[in-house]
């Protein structure tokens, strides 16, 4: 009965056509005896409906040793006439205050490949075509809270984007859990685009676009003491926990840049406006002031001959020291007169008082020092000249103190100097005591970074301040007076005053020879006394046209003296 079933069976399986292949049902049915032409052939993937990928390809094989070493095995392609090159790191950051370090050994390469070990990391250069690279690597398996991890980085520090890259890791344990992969930069978590533990025991891995600098970071689980741990842990320098770069550091170094951009725009700026006011065109200044009708020279702010140079220039110049001289002689300290030779006579007429400024009290001085009441220019050059660095300290001491300027003019170091030289330094302190306490010494470091501006800004800024710009327009509208005033609109009895009292600011604006010309027919003695009240030696002119081919002499004089004076203390 049994035998007859069989053979209905077997006949009837003969005329359906199926047929069981030689070693038995087990290895499945194979296809009928069809004609060549009606048979199906299975769909391959490598068909036009899979396209390959366009650029480098990398598989990757980790094999977990029961030694705890790990074995691997990169299989790239790389299209003709391309390379491209692997960095693989031997040390990671583990923690805050960790690093995690492997060590490679083993190296081996196949194909268009070549390697080279350092003790920083593997370099694999990869040339056009298919290479195979296998090493083993030391370290990649920690104990952790009872289970065991695998970590290593499938795909580091290549120099060009990787089409696409596979991977697998097989273990001695099956057992496989948690798995996860990490791409992107360093320290992104970006999930890779695959990873996966199959159902024979292998994790399955896939990334798409590798970009160049990227890495693929895989970590498995495994159970404990599946194999040997060999991780190795090692600290993180004090220095470079200490500086490392951190969202609160990074704000502060935005903060500084925004600080830096700001203050370079204020910077640029006030320079901008220091610069113009030199040129800027100002209205008419209004020296003479009138009382009833009497006429009085008045300069703006009250500035002197020798300040006006000073707050122009920014330096103390001979020419502002002559002016000065001749100032003190009209304001009646000092008599000038001229005795033959030719050559000039310089006498005290009043002691300094109350009513001279600090470099006016030097001139006086240093021209005519205690006991002394008369001098000429010859015996002034023949003792070898004068001291003149009192006279220039205390000009530049009278020109802050009148806040035309914030700090010395020419000099480096101010007030905001100090300020910036005094948060260098606190940023210094703080960035010792940040470095060896509670870390953050970037922060300290911007510190000192923001009081280097601050000093720097010192350095660029103008020292001349608003008031000081208002006076250059000032003085500017000085010189337009100069230029224009005329005699005949002056009243004859204020006419020698005010020639006088304006002759120093011609001195100190270049405009000596044009004021001399303008008041050339000026009688001295229609005041009631004979010559100018200040200047002695021409008493019997009835104009001051001799007075005027005179006084340039003078001050060439003068200024020669001082000249020849500052020249011998520069090479003192």
């Amino acid at each position: 009965m049994k035998w007859g079933i069989a053979v209905a069976v077997a006949a009837l399986l003969a005329t359906s056509g199926v047929a069981f292949a030689d070693d038995g049902p087990s290895a499945g049915p194979v296809l009928p005896n069809l004609p060549a032409d009606q048979v199906k052939k299975p769909q391959l993937l490598t068909g036009t409906d899979v396209q390959p990928p366009d650029g480098p390809t990398a598989d990757v094989a980790l094999k977990l040793l029961r030694d705890g070493s790990l074995e691997v095995t990169e299989k790239v392609t790389v299209p003709g006439g391309k390379q491209l090159t692997s960095r693989v790191p031997l040390k990671v950051p583990a923690s805050e205050d960790q690093d995690r370090v492997f060590a490679i050994h083993d190296v081996k390469t196949e194909g268009a490949a070549s390697g080279q070990l350092t003790a920083d990391q593997l370099v694999l250069t990869f040339t056009g075509g298919a290479a195979t690279v296998t090493y083993r690597v030391d370290g990649a398996v920690a104990d952790q809270s009872g289970r065991q991890q695998a970590r290593w980085q499938v795909a580091s520090g290549f120099d060009a984007p990787l089409a696409k890259l596979t991977a697998s890791f097989i273990a001695p344990s099956p057992r496989l859990s948690p798995v996860d992969c990490f791409a992107g930069p360093l320290g992104s978590n970006q999930r890779c685009t695959l990873a996966e533990l199959d159902h024979t025991g292998v994790v399955r891995l896939e990334q798409n676009d590798v970009r160049p600098g990227d890495r693929v970071d895989l970590l498995v689980g495994l159970p404990a003491n599946t194999v040997p741990a060999t991780a190795e842990f090692a600290p993180i320098g004090l220095l470079a926990n200490a500086f490392a770069l951190t969202p609160l550091t990074g704000v502060v170094f935005a903060l500084l840049l925004a600080f830096l951009v700001v203050g370079g725009i204020f910077v640029w700026r006030r320079r901008k406006q220091d610069a113009g006011a030199l040129h800027a065109a100002t209205g008419p200044v209004e020296v003479l002031l009138r009382d009833g009708d009497r006429v009085f020279f008045a300069s703006p702010d009250g500035v002197l001959p020798g300040q006006v140079g000073t707050v122009v220039d920014e330096t103390v110049d001979v020419v502002d020291i002559s002016a000065t001289v001749v100032d003190l002689a009209v304001r009646n300290y000092l008599w000038l007169a001229e005795v033959p030779g030719p050559d000039w006579q310089i006498a005290r007429r009043n002691p300094p008082d109350e009513h001279l400024h600090d470099f006016e009290r030097a001139v006086c001085e240093t021209l005519l020092p205690e006991g002394t009441d008369s001098v000429l220019v010859s015996q002034l050059r023949a003792r070898g000249g004068l001291d003149l660095r009192r006279i220039s300290d205390a000009m530049y001491a009278d020109v802050v103190t009148k806040r035309w300027f914030s700090r010395r003019p020419g000099a480096a170091r101010g007030r905001l100097t100090w300020l910036g030289a005094g948060i260098f330094t606190l940023g210094l302190v703080a960035t010792a005591v940040l470095t060896f306490t509670a870390g953050y010494a970037l922060l300290g470091v911007a510190v000192a970074l923001a009081g280097l501006a601050v000093a720097a800004a010192a350095a660029l800024l103008p020292s001349r301040t608003a008031r000081g710009r208002a006076l250059v327009g000032q003085v500017r509208g000085l010189l337009d007076y100069l230029h224009h005033a005329k005699a005949e609109d002056i009243p004859p009895a204020d006419r020698e005053l005010v020639f006088s009292r304006s002759l120093p600011y011609a001195v100190v604006l270049g405009d000596t020879e044009r004021w001399l010309g303008t008041f050339a027919a000026l009688n001295p003695a229609s005041d009631g006394s004979a010559g100018l009240y200040w200047y002695g030696g021409l008493e019997t002119d009835r104009d001051l046209r001799r007075f005027g081919t005179h006084f340039p002499s003078f001050l060439t004089a003068l200024d020669g003296l001082l000249t020849e004076s500052r020249r011998a203390a520069a090479t003192r």
